[in-house]
């Protein structure tokens, strides 16, 4: 089971850890929470939902033992 620390974005990303800090969250798995958004992104007309990424993505603090991996 998963730490309830509070909402924060992931260290298990695609982009930028957003779903991933939502599935951590909600105890849920990544994949569904990444098809969950995608699905309701696109019938909202995906405008809305690439905004609210966005926001979530500056507002959502990065995980404490996260470290960025290196290119290559």
């Amino acid at each position: 089971m998963a730490s309830r620390q509070g909402l924060h974005r992931s260290d298990d990303r695609i982009v930028a850890g957003v779903c991933g800090g939502l599935a951590e969250w909600l105890d849920w798995s990544p994949t569904q929470v990444r098809i969950l958004y995608v699905v309701v992104s696109v019938l909202s007309a995906a405008f809305p939902g690439i905004l609210v990424y966005l926001l979530l993505w500056c507002l959502m603090p990065e995980p404490e033992d996260w470290i960025p991996r290196s290119p290559g």
